[in-house]
């Protein structure tokens, strides 16, 4: 894909105040859970994440893609400027002319895909904050925005880190930046099949997922294909707490109706090689974390983040 001209022309950078997208962290004690918690004021973007990494750059962007991901999401499809650059799991600052508030958004694409086409893709449910709200009620092909990479949740080896497993558990649209590491797996194992397994150490990676019903599982079928093209490195299940309807037939297999249990998260825990991977809604976080402290995982292999 050949990136607009607008978007190299464009100014590298711009000086703003500092920004991001959503809040990350390793876990936290007790105490500072219960802080972020009990805070009745729903913080914005920019203060949720202002003790978090982030590049320096600003960098301008066209929309070049829109489809309904579900019947809340839009997934746009966005050309970005050739010096950006991420790594799976991070999100971006989204600054939207004329709309005050900056988004915070998780790429749901793989570095591998900007690479190779020179777009990212963004996964953004509805509600009426202000940039998801412009997203699905006044984006068009065509709009330009800009966009800032932060985040200190990634998954970036190198050929020389020894394997580890992989343990990923999304919530509703925290499904995002796991989809973007399992992405990023996937394009590892191609990179692997073509040199002869002489660039990466590789280990297993496993995706639970929950989300109220079907309808409401993104990227599905991609991920069913992955696990499908590669069964001796990744595997997934899915979980649906609200679902009303019969599962189809194609799906079964990977369907749990309720939620995570224990009993699935102690199958995929092995203290000594598995790196857990968390993002969704606070409780949810909360109540996955203390479970797999429990299994005996060290705190300093779960990394998490929240989405409000």
């Amino acid at each position: 894909m050949r990136v607009p001209c607008i978007l190299v022309s464009a100014a590298r950078s711009f000086s703003l105040p500092c920004p991001a997208g959503l809040l990350r962290s390793r876990l936290l004690g007790a105490s500072s859970i219960k802080r972020n918690m009990s805070s009745k004021r729903q913080m914005d973007h920019l203060e949720r994440t202002a003790s978090n990494s982030r590049q320096n750059a600003l960098y301008p962007a066209e929309v070049c893609g829109i489809i309904n991901e579900s019947e809340t999401v839009k997934r746009l499809r966005i050309a970005v400027h050739p010096d950006f650059s991420f790594k799976a799991g991070q999100w971006v600052d989204f600054f939207i002319p004329g709309v005050e508030k900056v988004g915070g958004f998780s790429m749901c694409s793989s570095p591998g895909l900007l690479q190779r086409e020179g777009v990212i893709e963004l996964a953004v449910k509805y509600t009426k904050h202000p940039p998801a709200h412009w997203i699905h009620t006044m984006c068009t092909l065509g709009s330009r925005v800009a966009m800032r990479v932060g985040g200190d949740f990634f998954f970036n080896p190198s050929p020389s880190d020894p394997s580890v497993d992989l343990l990923l558990v999304a919530g509703g649209v925290g499904i995002n930046p796991l989809y973007s590491i399992l992405l990023h797996m996937t394009d590892l194992l191609h990179l692997n099949h073509a040199s002869g397994g002489r660039d990466y150490s590789i280990g297993s990676t496993h995706l639970c997922y929950s989300a109220k019903n079907t309808q409401e599982l993104l990227f599905k079928s991609s991920i069913m294909e992955a696990c499908q093209e590669f069964p001796d490195k990744l595997s997934c299940d899915f979980y649906v707490t609200q679902q009303s309807t019969d599962v189809d037939p194609h799906l079964q297999p990977f369907v749990n109706r309720g939620r995570i249990t224990e009993a699935e998260l102690r199958t995929r825990v092995d203290p000594q090689r598995t790196l857990c991977y968390l993002c969704g809604p606070p409780p949810m976080i909360e109540a996955i974390s203390k479970t797999l402290m429990d299994l005996g995982l060290p705190k300093d292999r779960i990394i998490f983040e929240k989405w409000w």
